[in-house]
């Protein structure tokens, strides 16, 4: 793919700057300037990962939490079954 074609390619991040900012997304894409805020730009994206991963893990306690409730309805299932079979429970 040619350089002038891959410049035709408009990405769905680059929509959202263009909202943001439209001379600031003109600066970058036809004049391709680069922002002066780079350090900012950086520890942004650091706290974007960081947030992610934060929003992984609740999600993977959360499954686990329903998975445990499950369980724990199977043995109250259980032990009501067993008792009104009127099986000894210990």
């Amino acid at each position: 793919m040619t350089n002038a074609r891959r410049n035709r390619v408009l990405r769905a991040s680059e929509i959202g700057s263009y909202v943001y900012c439209a001379r600031g997304w003109w600066l970058g894409r036809v004049l391709g300037l680069t922002s002066a805020h780079q350090e900012k730009m950086a520890l942004g994206q650091e706290e974007h990962r960081g947030h992610g991963r934060r929003v992984v893990g609740y999600h993977r306690l959360q499954r686990l939490g329903y998975v445990m409730l499950a369980l724990a309805l199977l043995a109250a299932l259980s032990i009501l079954c067993l008792w009104l079979a009127g099986a000894p429970l210990h």
